[in-house]
């Protein structure tokens, strides 16, 4: 299994040596102003870092087991951690792992996943957790009407009223305790009224947020972020970008959690999420994100950073530059590749370039930190940045570049 480089040290919430880029540095990427939402020790929007989240798999009421599964999420940089809670008997359990984790780890920002008709599950998990995430198309039961061909507006109404009536107290609770709420749209859970008035579309996800909003916003809560998901790429775009639209027209600026729901696993799962995720937050939009693999959780981690590593959004691991060879190359550059990055995988906010030839190599590496460029039939040179330092025999090129590395002060052992 691939793991990042960088842990979690006890006491801390990120990677031990993970670098936070400022919100443009180098990136041409302008993020989206937001208010700061914390969630336990992390805190999601303002100048913060992109936050990287992901969800056990383990039953809540598995104490070790759900325990043992924070934990290992923690460890390998997962900042905020989601337990799902479908039941008064999850909740109550959900104190007794907090618990354990001070006890035997440390506090871990938590995340409770409730879902249908969750007024009394949601206020009884408050307690235990630092951001409680709701569905709006489920959180009060909506019964289908097979005949129904509308939704007149005193039904709109009422059903609105209700659902004011069940979350004014979690929101009150959540107030009290300074603790915030995630409001999560589901595209494959929109409530029924939502489909009448507005279909299934983009549109009705983000007229659902606002519907839940309002309601916090009116009870002077304003600890919230939003996610927006669909298992189809350009619909999770598109309801992200117009939930951006309207929240600038109504003078809202909440933090946004993105992802691509049931992304599926392998290649095409990352790809999925990827597209989706990579897309808006080179927009500058997106605050905090998780990749939904059908797989293990703790193989969400390194796509999440890998992701803001390519947009520059966060440093985590070293950035390898390398051409994709040609008859020009020197020698074996995959191979090559792979001996360096096993090498130097440990370090991190270094860029090392590897390039085959000299008639590319200097310009396109341009930005390296370090460069291994073939020169000419059995040797290589060394540069540091623009310099080129020294030629030596290609035998010798990476314990040479490790050398040097070295004496720039700028190496760690593993």
């Amino acid at each position: 299994m691939q793991t990042l480089p960088n842990p979690v040290t006890p006491g801390s919430s990120t990677p031990s040596s993970a670098v936070s880029l400022p919100p443009s540095a180098d990136t041409g990427i302008i993020r989206r102003k937001t208010r700061p939402v914390p969630v336990g020790a992390i805190t999601i929007g303002g100048t913060h870092p992109v936050a990287v989240q992901s969800m056990i798999n383990e039953d809540t009421l598995d104490i070790d087991g759900s325990v043992a599964g924070i934990r290992r999420l923690h460890e390998i940089g997962c900042e905020i951690v989601r337990v799902t809670v479908p039941s008064m008997a999850h909740a109550k359990a959900m104190e007794e792992i907090r618990d354990r984790l001070h006890a035997t780890y440390q506090p871990v920002p938590l995340v409770a996943d409730v879902h249908h008709n969750g007024m009394k599950i949601a206020l009884e998990v408050a307690n235990y957790v630092d951001n409680v995430r709701i569905n709006p198309g489920l959180y009060v039961f909506e019964k289908p009407k097979s005949d129904r061909t509308e939704y007149t507006p005193a039904e709109f109404n009422e059903i609105g009223e209700k659902i004011r009536e069940t979350l004014a107290p979690l929101v009150l609770t959540l107030k009290d305790q300074n603790k915030s709420m995630r409001i999560g749209v589901n595209h494959g859970s929109l409530a029924e009224r939502m489909l009448f008035t507005y279909g299934d579309t983009p549109a009705g996800m983000v007229e659902s947020a606002l519907e839940f909003i309002r309601i916090c916003e009116s009870l002077d809560f304003y600890h919230i972020e939003l996610s927006l998901k669909a298992s189809r790429v350009p619909v999770m775009i598109a309801a992200n970008r117009l939930m951006v639209q309207r929240m600038d027209e109504l003078g809202m600026d909440y933090p946004l959690h993105l992802g691509v729901t049931e992304a599926g696993d392998g290649e095409y799962g990352r790809i999925k999420s990827t597209a989706g995720i990579g897309t808006l937050l080179a927009e500058g939009i997106g605050d905090t994100i998780r990749v939904s693999l059908t797989e293990a959780p703790e193989k969400e981690i390194p796509v999440c950073y890998g992701i803001l590593q390519a947009l520059g959004l966060r440093r985590t691991m070293v950035e390898y530059v390398a051409c994709p060879s040609c008859g020009r190359t020197l020698f074996n550059l995959e191979e090559v590749l792979a001996k360096v990055r096993d090498a130097t995988s440990h370090l991190t906010g270094l860029n090392i370039a590897v390039m085959g030839c000299i008639v590319n190599g200097p310009g396109e590496m341009a930005d390296a930190d370090y460069g291994y460029v073939g020169k000419q039939a059995g040797y290589i040179s060394l540069y540091r940045g623009r310099d080129e330092i020294r030629k030596v025999p290609e035998a010798q090129g990476v314990e040479e570049l490790l050398n040097l590395i070295k004496s720039d002060g700028r190496w760690i052992d593993p």
